[in-house]
């Protein structure tokens, strides 16, 4: 006995409408919650300290630049901070050394054009090899 004569039978069908509505509000939520950087700078390895002194060796000249940008070489200040004073200052505590290793010891709240100038007069005078000081918290 067949008593749904008249009627058709009608396939289920499933709704995507509420679906793609759920996945719209789940994308919206992710764009709106994603930081986009940009790594525009450079990667830099800062120097660490170590636990042990460094022996001194005899072929260094240390150059200390203060909070203010005064330049120091070899614990005698100079009489301008310039990039032309500091490499002549170089030339005369480097004497008759060859190849010597420029230490630079700047203060923490010294600005960084002070140091760039310190290592440009150490480039110009022909003394490339430079090394920063640090010490151990």
């Amino acid at each position: 006995m067949n008593f749904q004569r008249g009627r058709n039978r009608e396939e289920p069908e499933i709704n995507l409408v509420p679906m793609i509505d759920v996945l719209l509000v789940i994308i919206i939520f992710l764009m709106l919650t994603t930081t986009y950087s940009k790594f525009s700078g450079l990667e830099l390895n800062l120097p660490t300290a170590d636990s042990t002194k460094q022996v001194e060796q005899p072929n260094e000249i240390e150059v200390a630049v203060t909070a203010t940008g005064q330049v120091l070489i070899n614990k005698s200040p100079l009489e301008s901070s310039n990039v032309q004073s500091i490499s002549e200052g170089l030339r005369r505590a480097a004497g008759t050394r060859e190849d010597p290793l420029s230490v630079i010891n700047a203060d923490a709240k010294t600005t960084h054009q002070s140091v760039v100038d310190v290592m440009q007069a150490a480039q110009s005078a022909g003394y490339p090899h430079i090394s920063f000081a640090t010490q151990s918290r």
